[in-house]
């Protein structure tokens, strides 16, 4: 039987990776934008196994709408999923980890500079027709300043060592205390101890599974004056609102933000504080690179779920074979 793969959700120009890795086992594909769960079932409802994207939610309602066997995200985070409906359904449910680090981690230092330099700001002087850096002031030196890293995997550690090659000095904490020191990077027991200390925050860890900021609005009256926050990693780290009324009071001065909660964003909440914003779109992860990287991989778990391999990057392993 030819098994088909569904491919939601995604905003790749075509599918030739997947192709290649995928069409010598005979796969059939179909694809769709998965916007919904009424679309989900219409486009990926009789299909063996789903390469999914962020954007398509798949509730427990959905799931059992399905004939898939495996899941597979683009990417780590699989909020998007039940996980324990897709468990009692027999869905296997797998990611991709490992992908996008240097990606990430070069973009968060990237807005980190811009806010440090206030580059935003001096780029839309000057187009308004004013000059001088006066009212840009103050300006420090990355000697001067200290980075707070919070989260030590794989890209909180390496954004970590650019900033300690950018002659910042460094702080980090997670939750986990880590296995390995670092050069030049100072581990912290708290994130009251980084919030305080640092004239950056640059976020690299998961958010909560109920969507509980880990910026509260208590951490946030905690900042240094001038401090600039960078989030790469979770939208749901902050909470939109309070972060509007931190930058209402400096604290933080600025803020830097890849993810949101909800994208697109309603930016509505930051009528006033507008100028000190940087915003991109989901995009930190994406290089050319990255992608191609991401693409291999998670077509390469279908292929084994397709073989009967063990896959490697596994978040639910049902305990039971799913009758379709």
């Amino acid at each position: 039987m030819t098994p088909t793969v569904a491919i939601l959700g995604t905003r790749y120009p075509d599918f030739a990776i997947e192709r290649e890795v995928l069409e010598p086992l005979g796969v059939h594909f179909v694809d769709g934008n998965g916007v919904d769960s009424a679309a989900i079932i219409d486009q990926a409802g009789s299909a063996d196994f789903i390469l999914a994207g962020s954007a398509p939610k798949f509730d427990a309602a959905t799931l059992a709408s399905l004939s898939c066997t495996g899941i597979v995200r683009y990417g780590v985070g699989t909020e998007s999923i039940d996980l324990a409906a897709a468990k009692e359904l027999g869905i296997w449910v797998l990611r991709v980890a490992d992908y996008g680090t240097e990606a990430v981690a070069t973009h968060a230092v990237a807005m980190a500079l811009a806010g440090v330099r206030r580059l935003r700001e001096a780029d839309q002087r000057i187009r308004s027709g004013n000059w001088g850096f006066a009212p840009l002031r103050p300006l420090h030196l990355p000697s001067a300043m200290t980075v707070g890293v919070v989260g030590t995997g794989r890209i909180g550690r390496h954004a970590a060592g650019q900033f300690v090659g950018l002659g910042f000095r460094v702080l980090s904490y997670d939750i986990v205390e880590p296995v390995e020191k670092m050069a030049g990077v100072t581990f912290v027991s708290s994130l009251e101890e980084l919030v305080v200390a640092s004239d950056v925050i640059s976020l690299h860890v998961p958010g909560a599974p109920d969507g509980t900021p880990l910026l509260t609005a208590e951490l946030m009256s905690r900042l240094k004056p001038g401090c600039i926050i960078v989030n790469t990693s979770r939208g749901t780290l902050i909470d939109l609102k309070v972060l509007a009324e931190g930058l209402a009071d400096g604290k933080p001065s600025y803020a830097a933000l890849d993810v949101f909660a909800k994208e697109p964003p309603d930016l509505s909440i930051f009528q006033g504080v507008e100028d000190q914003l940087l915003l991109t779109p989901h995009m930190a992860w994406y290089t050319e690179e990255s992608e191609s990287d991401l693409r291999l991989k998670a077509a390469q778990e279908v292929r084994r779920l397709i073989l009967g391999e063990r896959p490697k990057e596994i978040v639910v392993e049902p305990t039971i074979k799913r009758v379709k």
